[in-house]
């Protein structure tokens, strides 16, 4: 039996010109209201040396291999911004991915925070959150891609970036043996998705705000592969995307993690 679906307006076409047209940080809500974001923050210095320092623009990719004992920071430099991130083994890229199913059952909470230990598909770490401002990160959510843009959101999305093709176009001009067929199921960081008791989940406004980071202490060599999403059809960044930071620094030699 087929399904109907039911075009939905373009929220940034259907908001007033005043509103649509003027700048405000954090963005507006679908009412045109302005999204109050939490105070802005000065990430604090931190120990080891400073390896990757990297600014990645909203619909732009980041993929690099960060070493065991490595700690990678991204920061949300303007607030409410999401970046959808996915974790290869760098041994076995193709065999040995993120698990959001492990990640979840390892600490029986489907949101991530300070503590959280980020799994493969055989259950081993990749990471540990052991920095986190926020309080509470989304895997439930997936990525946006085209296909579920225009189910969700109308047939005139179709056109529009969307994560799936920064994570395909990152994976084919790397040179690795992996591609479309290789992804998983992805970490949405800084993005907020409430679900219900009944198991159903929705795209709300975010809770990070300018400054907001979390940093990663990794546990084994792993690609790491953000999409700094370009999503203007929810909430998930204000309707106006914008830039993160991504830092990767090498331990101490006295920090290293086993």
């Amino acid at each position: 039996m087929g399904f109907a679906c039911t075009a939905v307006q373009n929220p940034l076409t259907t908001l007033p010109e005043a509103i649509r047209g003027e700048a405000f940080p954090g963005g507006r809500t679908l009412a045109g209201d302005p999204i109050e974001l939490p105070p802005a923050i000065e990430p604090p210095a931190i120990t080891g040396t400073l390896r990757l320092d990297d600014t990645i623009d909203s619909g732009d990719g980041w993929l690099r291999r960060v070493e065991a004992g490595e700690v990678l920071r991204i920061v949300d430099l303007e607030g409410n911004q999401a970046a959808d991130t996915v974790f290869f083994c760098a041994e076995r890229p193709a065999d040995v991915r993120y698990s959001w199913t492990a990640t979840i059952a390892g600490q029986r909470n489907p949101y991530l925070t300070t503590g959280s230990v980020i799994r493969a598909t055989e259950g081993e770490p990749f990471a540990t959150i052991t920095a986190d401002t926020v309080g509470k990160h989304d895997t439930c959510g997936g990525a946006c891609a085209r296909e579920s843009n225009v189910v969700r959101y109308g047939e005139h999305t179709r056109y529009q970036h969307a994560c799936r093709d920064t994570f395909v176009r990152e994976l084919v001009e790397s040179g690795l043996p992996i591609g479309k067929r290789d992804l998983t199921a992805n970490i949405n960081f800084f993005m907020h998705v409430p679900l219900d008791s009944e198991g159903g989940l929705d795209f709300a406004d975010g809770l990070s705000g300018p400054g907001q980071y979390f940093e990663l202490t990794f546990h084994r060599p792993t690609w790491v592969l953000i999409s700094n999403c370009p999503q203007i059809n929810n909430p998930c960044n204000a309707f106006d995307p914008t830039p993160i930071q991504a830092q990767v620094y090498a331990p101490a030699s006295s920090d290293q993690v086993a």
